[in-house]
């Protein structure tokens, strides 16, 4: 059976969200933090042999004092990010565990996520090296002018809306990160592609979607009840495990 690292990244800066109290991965969502919602999918599997969560620097005291006790129970690991996604990635992947046979790396902020769809991206990647969930896109695209007019409507044919999880070979995102550079990427798919690796689709749901707005707070509750119910996290254990930091 292969082996998973799974990544979640928890460190940007969450300027859309606009919130004074709580950056999007940490405001509460039916009585739990975004992230941990996030996380429990890749909880007790067989396949799974790491969870990397992955903060912004200035977060590490205030996520220590909230979710120390949350961390130890659930055996996750945590690792300050960098300045853009992809430094936070490369941060990561120096600390995934030469056992895994792939990385995942799953956004936080995408709370909604079924199981079936891990299955899904994670068999396609087995059989690829490389596996994205993603959805066909289905509005009308229009190209806007700098005055905010309407300058070329897009044809949508062959386009689709990435999400996460992303799963690669664990030495393709290796390399590939290695040879990115300065290059400005926006998700790990991208890394690969610019590498010249092949990325497979593997077709999601719009329920998976990505908390971007206080708004979709409320949108994301719904969608929890349509998911199996989530797993229980277990009891507040108010001794946090250092070694679980790095």
């Amino acid at each position: 059976m292969a082996k998973f690292s799974v990544i979640v990244a928890a460190a940007g800066k969450s300027s859309r969200f606009r919130d004074q109290h709580y950056k999007k991965p940490f405001a509460p969502l039916a009585d739990r933090a975004v992230w941990l919602h996030s996380v429990e999918k890749f909880l007790n599997r067989d396949d799974v042999v790491q969870l990397i969560l992955v903060i912004a620097p200035e977060d590490r005291e205030s996520f220590h004092s909230k979710f120390a006790a949350n961390v130890a129970i659930l055996g996750i690991q945590v690792v300050e990010g960098g300045r853009e996604r992809s430094d936070s990635i490369r941060k990561a992947l120096a600390h995934v565990r030469p056992e895994a046979d792939f990385v995942a790396v799953h956004d936080a902020a995408r709370p909604c996520l079924a199981s079936e769809w891990v299955d899904a991206v994670f068999a396609a990647a087995e059989k690829t090296d490389a596996a994205i969930l993603a959805i066909p896109v289905a509005g009308t695209l229009k190209r806007a002018s700098s005055l905010s007019t309407v300058e070329q409507t897009v044809s949508r044919d062959g386009l689709w809306e990435a999400q996460t999880p992303q799963v690669f070979r664990r030495q393709l995102l290796l390399d590939a990160y290695a040879a990115l550079g300065d290059d400005s990427v926006t998700d790990d798919a991208e890394v690969v592609e610019k590498f010249g690796g092949t990325v497979a689709i593997v077709r999601g749901s719009p329920i998976n979607f990505k908390i971007t707005s206080k708004g979709d707070l409320r949108f994301a509750e719904h969608a929890l009840k349509a998911l199996p119910k989530p797993k229980l996290l277990g009891p507040a254990n108010p001794f946090a495990d250092d070694d679980l930091w790095r």
